[in-house]
């Protein structure tokens, strides 16, 4: 039996292969390129390969189709319960919202991913409105300000992609207990990697010093590769380790505050059009800054350290 399916917007850009376990998930890999190799599935009247990566409206037909063969089971659904106070709490964070992605102004406290000891994460938030909805980059739990969110398939490869090419620019607003040696700088960095005995990777991040006031630093950090950590660690490394950060700051005298680290501005290009995102502090940086006299970045500054990182 032959039948017809044609390839819809949420999967353009998907290899072929990918597009026939997500619709037929009782196939496996070899069943695939075997079939694809015989001529039993093809793509526009054409032979290809399991690497194709399909195109919105191809047509995929499929030469000895049968509903026994080509059958999918749906995954049980495993949504973890969210209480409403979280619920809210997303909702009045989202500042920016459209039909391919929203930008979230994230809270401290809250993983972006699930793990061993978090009940909620932002993961979970999401998919409760979504399965089509996916992460694109993480924050640690206690570091607040913007997070983007896909909001189906194809804006999510597109970040993805934006991200692997280092074309979203960020910009990372810190307070920081001493000052560095340099006012301004790039740093390359080897830094450990994650779970992995002694192997490290090269990490690079532009800082600059914006106030220094009573020992204390206010710096922007433009990291252009994403190491875990790696603002915390680097800071650290600078002599100057991030207020709060109870994990590379070592001195005790702010251990009661938050931590001081905020992903504060971001841009990048979507369809020809520029986006450009500045977080809103939360409320004990803003308390921090009164308390010692720290002045607010302005908009100015960013945009000149933005062009310059």
């Amino acid at each position: 039996m032959k039948k017809l399916f044609i390839v819809n917007s949420d999967y353009h850009e998907t290899r072929i292969d990918r597009w026939l376990k997500n619709n037929f998930s009782t196939l496996n890999q070899s069943f695939i390129e075997k079939n694809l190799r015989k001529g039993n599935i093809k793509v526009n009247d054409s032979k290809i390969e399991a690497k194709y990566k399909l195109l919105h409206k191809d047509k995929i037909i499929i030469f000895n189709y049968s509903e026994e063969i080509y059958s999918h089971v749906a995954k049980l659904s495993n949504k973890t319960i969210i209480p409403k106070k979280y619920l809210e709490l997303f909702n009045s964070s989202i500042i920016f919202e459209n039909k391919d992605f929203l930008i979230l102004n994230k809270w401290t406290g809250i993983a972006t991913q699930e793990g061993s000891k978090i009940n909620i994460s932002i993961d979970h938030i999401i998919k409760h409105f979504s399965d089509k909805y996916n992460l694109v980059h993480r924050l640690d739990r206690e570091t607040s300000g913007l997070l983007i969110i896909a909001k189906n398939r194809q804006s999510t490869k597109f970040f993805g992609k934006l991200f692997k090419e280092h074309k979203i620019s960020k910009v990372y607003l810190a307070i920081c207990h001493g000052h560095p040696k340099n006012p301004e700088s790039e740093i390359n960095f080897s830094i450990a990697a994650k779970n992995k005995n002694n192997k490290r990777s090269n990490s690079i991040t532009r800082y600059k010093v914006l106030q220094t006031k009573n020992k204390l630093s206010k710096i922007l950090f433009a990291p252009k590769t994403g190491k875990t950590h790696q603002i915390r660690i680097v800071s650290q490394h600078l002599g100057c380790p991030i207020v709060g950060d109870t994990k590379y700051n070592k001195q005790n005298k702010y251990n009661f505050e938050k931590l001081k680290l905020n992903a504060h501005m971001l841009q990048f290009y979507m369809n020809d059009n520029k986006y450009e995102f500045t977080s809103k502090l939360p409320t004990d940086f803003l308390n921090f800054f009164r308390n010692n006299n720290l002045k607010l970045v302005s908009g100015k500054e960013l945009k000149i350290f933005l062009n310059i990182a």
